[in-house]
Order: C-alpha cells, then sequence, then structure tokens
C-alpha cells in the first residue's frame, strides 16, 4: 500500500472519539514502515517519563514484543532480532505500546530493569548542546 493511502488510514481515523477501538492487527497492518521494513521505536519509562532509547523494529520484533510483553527491536549493526538485556541483563518490561497519528512511529512504555544504555547510563540521551558546546549531563551507574 503506497504511503498516501497509509496516511489516509491514520487521517481517516484522527476524528474518531475517545474509547473508539478496532482489533489490534487492524491497525498494526496500516504501519509505514521505511524500505528496510523497519519503524522507529522510542522507549520511554513507564514510572518517570524519561526519555530512554531510541531504536527500530521489523514486523518480527514487533511482534516478539507484544507476544513477550519485553522489548525486542531490530540491530541495525547485527542485521538479527536484539532482546533488550539478552546478554547484559538490562532488560525492558512492555507496559504500553502506542502508534503515533501517522502511523510511522512507535512509543513504547516499559519498566527498564538496570542502565538502558550500553554505556551504563541511565539512558541514551546524555549529550546536550548548551551554546556552542556539547557536554555530558550523566555518568554510567
Amino acid at each position: 500500500m503506497s504511503a498516501e493511502k497509509l496516511t489516509d488510514v491514520f487521517a481517516a481515523l484522527e476524528s474518531r472519539p475517545l474509547g473508539f477501538s478496532l482489533p489490534q492487527a487492524e491497525l498494526l497492518a496500516h504501519l509505514r514502515w521505511n524500505e528496510q521494513g523497519l519503524i522507529p521505536v522510542v522507549a520511554q519509562d513507564v514510572h518517570t517519563n524519561s526519555v530512554l532509547m531510541m531504536a527500530w523494529m521489523n514486523q518480527e520484533a514487533l511482534e516478539v514484543s507484544l507476544r513477550e510483553q519485553r522489548m525486542c527491536y531490530w540491530s541495525r549493526s547485527r542485521q538479527q532480532l536484539w532482546r533488550k538485556g539478552e546478554t547484559s541483563g538490562n532488560q525492558q518490561r512492555l507496559h504500553a505500546l502506542r502508534i503515533d497519528c501517522d502511523g510511522d512511529c512507535i512509543l513504547c512504555l516499559v519498566e527498564q530493569i538496570g542502565p538502558a544504555c550500553h554505556t551504563g547510563r541511565p539512558n541514551c540521551f546524555y549529550w546536550q548542546l548548551k551554546g556552542d558546546r556539547a557536554e555530558i549531563i550523566s555518568a554510567p551507574h
């Protein structure tokens, strides 16, 4: 299905009232995957609302995450599924999965166990731009 038609599906749903629902599979069938079959995913801490990381999912990673209620992503560098915490133990338990208004981005509310970033920091967003400088604002735990 073309990107225009996919957007039309989400646009058509914009005016639905609070509480409107449809089968999960029906909405998921209209997600806008990129040319590599991936969609961006933002992981947010369900308790603190802190944005933890951004990663990518393919269809299989999405299905695994929903089935196991544990975050699974697609590793672009390794070209394989990546269950968050499979080697580090720093897992993410899925509490809620949300889809944006265009169907081209996913937000996952997760319970983070241990640090989210491979550097040992609480999240992956530890660089902050200040004026003409870039500063590290959190240390590994």
